[in-house]
């Protein structure tokens, strides 16, 4: 890991792991936390590519993307499955990653969040309450953040 990697992990990772503290705690996702860090990641974005469009816009269509599967929950089952904080979040990790990285970020907190909550239903016996879905974007982003850069710096 190079210095600049190192100093922009310094910024991403805690503001990750505090959001998570939080979510799992509160079920919220502040946006003193999350609005920095989607101009965070644009201007890391725009340090390590040279460019900051894939930044605007895969914060963009991240934030949407989540809306927009927030209002067709809601729609079909009349209750919340994500919070507008959880749009946020995933805004942030398309500008730390671009658009390019969104599906990589989803993919990974989606199974990781089935396979959570499928071992505390199995756990349990019950079926399983509120689950907050922040920290497991937080992982999504984080890897796929590292995985991208250290890519960008073979």
């Amino acid at each position: 890991m190079n210095t600049d990697m190192l100093l922009w992990a310094i910024v991403l990772l805690p503001a990750l792991a505090a959001l998570s503290w939080i979510d799992l705690r509160t079920m919220r996702l502040p946006d003193v936390l999350t609005l920095p860090l989607i101009g965070a990641g644009m201007v890391q974005y725009w340090y390590f590519t040279g460019s900051v469009w894939a930044a605007i816009m895969g914060a963009l269509a991240g934030y949407l993307f989540f809306v927009v599967v927030e209002k067709s929950y809601r729609a079909l089952r009349g209750s919340d499955g994500l919070g507008r904080g959880d749009a946020k979040l995933l805004a942030a990790g398309g500008a730390w990653c671009g658009w390019i990285g969104l599906p990589w970020i989803v993919l990974i907190a989606s199974s990781s969040g089935l396979l959570i909550a499928g071992a505390l239903m199995l756990a349990s016996r019950k079926p399983s309450g509120l689950m907050p879905f922040g920290p497991f974007l937080a992982v999504g982003i984080a890897l796929v953040w590292a995985a991208q850069l250290r890519a960008l710096l073979i």
